[in-house]
């Protein structure tokens, strides 16, 4: 008989889910009642009336929609770029044999060694020369190549696709463009979602990079709810707002893909 987890093993779920939520939750009760409760000994834990009053100031004081705008191109770009370009080079290295394989592979992965600080200014002065600083070019090129996407759809179309499934496909006319689109996409949807939605969620929230190649004029999310910092004086109840709000498109991403990212937790605990 199966034995099922006891008292212990709930209380511990009902507390890790509870310390997860309670940030979020936390970015939401600040500024329904304002800047005075980070204050208070005893604060209190139900939402106030001030929300929707401070976020329609959020949206008077920065850019806030051209900035979620930019981040939403930006974002979607490079995850899309990142799955794409990752689920091609991951069938190769996985599935096609040839000259070199295995040392350009491990070459790929070497450069996650690299600190992506140690770039910076020679990628500044080559988004310069190319007339791209201060556009959003310059934040969605540089990134539209993964190292670790590439690893990650390597190793899981290693064993998701059969070499002999493959090999039937091959001899049955298809061309190797043809076997990568209706084999390795329709088996690699689960790890694809994954990919994506680490990737858009790495971008939406990168601020290094996008404050040296873009400016105030053009800002991603992340550059906006700067500004609102930028006084000598910070209304955290304002901040906190613009979080909340800047928190909205990773949840709704996160429920349009959640049955893929699921499937693919799932099934790679199963094979594990």
């Amino acid at each position: 008989m199966t034995r099922r987890p006891g008292f212990l093993v709930y209380g511990l779920l009902v507390a890790f889910i509870l310390g997860s939520v309670f940030p979020i939750y936390w970015s939401f009760l600040v500024p329904s009642h304002g800047n005075d409760i980070l204050t208070d000994k005893v604060p209190p834990l139900l939402p106030g009336g001030n929300f929707f009053s401070n976020a329609q100031q959020v949206l008077d004081t920065i850019p806030f929609w051209h900035a979620l705008m930019n981040s939403v191109i930006v974002s979607g770009s490079v995850a899309l770029s990142v799955v794409v370009f990752s689920t091609l080079a991951g069938f190769a290295f996985a599935k096609l044999q040839f000259r070199g394989s295995n040392v350009l592979f491990v070459l790929v992965v070497l450069t996650m060694a690299v600190p992506t600080q140690l770039g910076i200014i020679p990628l500044y002065m080559a988004m310069a020369d190319f007339g791209w600083a201060g556009h959003l070019q310059a934040v969605i090129v540089p990134n539209l190549v993964s190292a670790f996407g590439v690893f990650w759809m390597r190793q899981y179309l290693a064993d998701a696709v059969p070499s002999e499934l493959i090999e039937a496909a091959r001899s049955d006319g298809c061309s190797m463009i043809r076997v990568f689109w209706h084999v390795a996409v329709p088996a690699s949807r689960p790890a694809a979602a994954m990919l994506g939605l680490f990737t858009f969620m790495q971008s939406w929230n990168d601020f290094l990079w996008p404050l040296i190649a873009l400016d105030q004029n053009n800002p991603t999310i992340q550059l906006a709810l700067e500004q609102l910092q930028a006084g000598y004086y910070v209304n955290y109840a304002l901040v906190l707002a613009g979080t909340t709000l800047a928190t909205i498109p990773i949840f709704l991403l996160f429920v349009a893909v959640g049955r893929q990212l699921v499937a693919g937790i799932m099934q790679g605990a199963v094979k594990g």
